[in-house]
């Protein structure tokens, strides 16, 4: 049975309005599915596979606009040259674990193969961040076949969160990590446009952990609930994906992408150097056909209309990283490795507390 989100337990980040799952699927025709790999012979698995794709998986052949944005580079996402170069996004986006960022990479290319995508190359996004503390990340237990069941297996409703998918072995603030979702509704003088953000967390110290401001990684702290690390760390990684409905060009979405790090660091994620931060946002609001020969019909929302955008980026980022640690479960892993879930009675109990 899954755990209470962060709205849950009565805790509402920001003051923008969520979409009705809260969760990057408000985005019309964005659908996610998770691979999730857990057993412990012949090998210790505790990984999977999280998938992304928008228009119903038309991705690839009816593209979207993209821009990205390295906080810090120590991390891995494929496809990025080209996705800079052309601005454009053509392909479902992967998450997993550093080592097998390759395989789910070809994986994806063999899917676009085989079912037909008529363009003479494919230069698919996947992402990674390193759960080798609770997975034996050597033996490269994710497949082919569970890359394309992730994929084959997304939807448009509310998302799983925790330890499903590419975060199943990951750890956030020295608490048990992994996926979480949110997203927010941004009212702009041309209409209301919905952001949705999706994460993979595995980053920061215990200590910098902040909640709507409130210092909870210090109240409570490793002697209370022990941290999975020999020495506490602000290493680790996150993976950010922002996607809107609004019609935007490839440098508003760069300018979104970089909205990530606001929610981000009101958290407690200060871009630690052996962490990959890195962020991603496309927007469905234009569509570029693959192989178009005719000038295309595009709109643009004007940059001075953004910043409801930015902000709803920068609550939608913050709530996500949230509701992965809310979501997220004690685990034990590889060589008896544990990392513990944040304490939500606790957690409740303190915010409660709050004098603003």
């Amino acid at each position: 049975m899954s755990r209470p989100r962060l709205r849950d337990l009565g805790i509402s980040i920001g003051v923008l309005t969520t979409g009705p799952l809260n969760a990057l699927t408000d985005v019309p025709g964005v659908l996610v599915g998770h691979t999730t790999l857990i057993r412990d012979e012949p090998r210790v698995a505790r990984t999977g596979v999280t998938m992304i794709t928008a228009r119903d998986n038309q991705i690839w052949s009816d593209y979207c606009f993209a821009g990205w944005h390295r906080f810090n580079g120590n991390g891995e996402m494929t496809g990025i040259p080209w996705l800079d170069e052309s601005g454009l996004l053509g392909s479902a986006i992967g998450i997993t674990n550093t080592h097998q960022v390759g395989l789910v990479r070809d994986a994806l290319v063999r899917y676009a193969v085989n079912s037909g995508v008529p363009t003479a190359f494919h230069l698919p996004v996947v992402a990674e961040t390193w759960d080798g503390l609770l997975n034996d990340i050597d033996a490269f237990h994710v497949t082919e076949a569970d890359a394309l069941n992730a994929l084959a297996s997304a939807t448009g409703v509310s998302v799983s969160e925790g330890n499903v998918g590419g975060g199943t072995g990951m750890i956030c603030h020295e608490f048990k990590g992994g996926i979480g979702t949110a997203s927010r509704l941004a009212d702009t003088p041309l209409g209301r446009f919905t952001v949705g953000v999706l994460v993979q967390a595995n980053y920061g110290a215990r200590q910098s952990l902040r909640i709507d401001g409130v210092p909870v990684g210090r109240m409570i702290d490793t002697k209370q609930i022990p941290s999975p690390y020999q020495n506490q760390t602000d290493s680790g990684s996150i993976i950010v994906i922002v996607a809107t409905d609004a019609p935007l060009i490839p440098v508003q979405c760069r300018r979104l992408a970089r909205r990530a790090t606001v929610g981000l660091a009101r958290v407690g994620g200060v871009g630690a150097d052996s962490s990959g931060d890195l962020f991603l946002a496309f927007a469905t609001g234009n569509h570029v056909p693959a192989g178009s020969k005719r000038l295309y019909d595009l709109a643009m929302l004007p940059h001075d209309f953004m910043t409801p955008l930015f902000s709803a980026t920068a609550e939608a980022t913050e709530e996500a990283i949230l509701n992965a640690l809310c979501g997220a479960e004690d685990m034990t892993g590889f060589r008896g490795n544990t990392a513990y879930a944040l304490p939500q009675s606790e957690l409740a109990g303190i915010m409660k507390k709050r004098f603003w």
